[in-house]
């Protein structure tokens, strides 16, 4: 067991740790779209094309990727607001070579997500402009990093200030998102989920997309408290579900965050463990959401540090297996492809209509 204080393995290590456990794909005729991942060059680890090529072809089917926002390729020069567009100029340039056909069926990328600072109020109306001239008609909304709770502060790239949700200026530019046809991505914290709630309420005309279950908080204070996590979180999320325009990502299990622990193991997890510690949080997801307003994502490289992509998505699938065909397929790829409006030539778009259950 790696002690707490442990750096997160680098890329190399992680090789060497995943090559301890594998596992061949279940149901690989099942189509996926990961719903979010990431993509960086951060000197001396690199995760691009190429990694997500290697966990794309290792069995299970995924024909589309959507992109996340990580603060990669920035621009240098230029007005500061409009610097991260260069992130939608670079992933735009790797879903054009994805979308050739030379690396395979996968559309990788094939819908992004940027960043941009919505407390610009009605000046942000430029920047989402130009994310979608760079998209190359990928460019779907844009996520601004919100997490904070009281106990351990936030562990965000960009640590956003308390209350952003709330702030005039935010919600000013957030009001910008729904005339372009722009939606968001929240990653919060689970104490900030009313807060949410709140934002959603406000803008019923705007896509959110919640992250990662909504991030209930499992380490510092709260390790010792984990069945009272549990409890104030499904209720948040209940509340929260009363909102028709927000749909949830199943993921991101694999961060640190969610005191697993999986990361501190000497031998990567089977997919039955991962079910085992999962089954509670996805579950209450499905209940409250629905299939219709739930979608997987590997939130790789980052859960990376916790499993195999081979194991995740095996996981997944067993965590599904008592459900009809027709919610599984808008879990792994319906409901991805109608919120991000990814156009695939196959599998051919489901009956909405179809009895989920």
């Amino acid at each position: 067991m790696r002690p707490a204080t442990a750096l997160p393995r680098t890329q190399a290590e992680l090789t060497a740790w995943h090559a301890r456990y594998s596992e061949a794909a279940i149901e690989p005729e099942l189509p996926v779209i990961d719903a979010h991942h990431h993509m960086w060059d951060r000197p001396p680890e690199h995760y691009g094309l190429y990694e997500l090529l290697y966990e794309f072809n290792q069995g299970h089917d995924i024909r589309a990727s959507v992109f996340v926002e990580c603060g990669t390729m920035f621009k240098q020069d230029g007005p500061e607001a409009l610097r991260p567009v260069g992130e939608t100029e670079y992933v735009n340039g790797v879903a054009a070579m994805s979308a050739s056909g030379c690396y395979g069926e996968s559309r990788i990328c094939a819908a992004i997500i940027g960043y941009a600072d919505l407390r610009a109020g009605k000046a942000v109306r430029p920047v989402l402009e130009a994310h979608l001239r760079a998209g190359g008609g990928r460019f779907r909304g844009v996520r601004q990093q919100a997490q904070f709770d009281a106990q351990v502060g936030s562990m965000a790239r960009r640590a956003p200030p308390r209350g952003l949700l709330r702030d005039p200026e935010f919600r000013a530019g957030f009001a910008e998102l729904a005339p372009l046809g722009l939606s968001f991505d929240a990653y919060l914290y689970a104490s900030q989920l009313d807060a949410l709630r709140d934002l959603a309420l406000a803008f019923p005309g705007t896509a959110i997309i919640l992250n990662h279950l909504g991030a209930p908080l499992m380490i510092g204070p709260y390790a010792e408290q984990k069945a009272a996590v549990f409890q104030q979180w499904s209720a948040a999320m209940q509340r929260l579900a009363a909102c028709g325009n927000v749909t949830v990502k199943l993921g991101g299990l694999g961060m640190a965050g969610f005191g697993f622990d999986f990361h501190r193991r000497d031998t990567p997890p089977a997919s039955d463990e991962l079910v085992a510690a999962w089954q509670p949080y996805i579950s209450h997801c499905l209940a409250a959401f629905g299939p219709e307003r739930c979608m997987f994502e590997s939130n790789f490289p980052v859960d990376k540090q916790s499993c195999g992509y081979p194991v995740l998505w095996n996981a997944f699938k067993k965590l599904t297996a008592h459900l009809p065909a027709a919610a599984r397929a808008r879990l792994f790829h319906g409901t991805a492809q109608q919120v991000y409006a990814i156009a695939l030539p196959a599998p051919a778009p489901i009956d909405l209509g179809t009895a989920l259950y």
